[in-house]
């Protein structure tokens, strides 16, 4: 089984403890992190590297030119029997979820991000997953992270309100 850490949407241009707080009490038995997008500045992922954990990232659309050269728009990896798309996102929340999908093929799931609100629930064969952001409370009243779990051809998640 391997376990997730799932984040997004930090929004930082300045060092802050919240990462490695995060990093330190929901991350420090996770097997990979996840960050999709909006970083904003690469000094984000210091505390998880600083850990000795493998990152995937992609770029958002707030994010600094350094972070647009060190990661892409989207990707897809694969853990255990599961695929997984990841990806930020783009325009307003209605219709999020149907626009990302079209960027994928044959995925068992999509982490993204945007929003600000964290979603987790299966629509057809698909599980998505938005962790929210930790850090910023634009458009939400609640900060959140995600964890995801798959063991073999099985995923599953969670939201962790902070």
């Amino acid at each position: 089984m391997k376990k997730i850490g799932v984040i997004s949407d930090t929004h930082l241009k300045e060092p802050s403890d919240i990462i490695e707080r995060i990093a330190f009490q929901y991350f420090s038995d996770v097997d990979l992190i996840i960050h999709a997008g909006d970083l904003v500045r690469l000094f984000v992922l210091d505390a998880f590297f600083g850990m000795g954990k493998e990152v995937n990232a992609v770029c958002g659309n707030m994010d600094h030119v350094e972070i647009a050269k060190s990661f892409p728009i989207k990707k897809t990896i694969r853990i255990e029997d599961v695929h997984i798309g990841i990806i930020h996102g783009w325009g307003g929340p209605d219709g999020m979820r149907s626009r990302i999908t079209q960027e994928f093929e044959g995925v068992d799931a999509i982490i993204y991000g945007h929003t600000h609100h964290p979603f987790l629930a299966k629509e057809g064969d698909i599980l998505f997953l938005n962790p929210g952001s930790p850090t910023d409370n634009r458009f939400t009243k609640e900060n959140s992270i995600g964890i995801i779990e798959v063991d073999g051809k099985n995923i599953q998640g969670k939201i962790i309100r902070l």
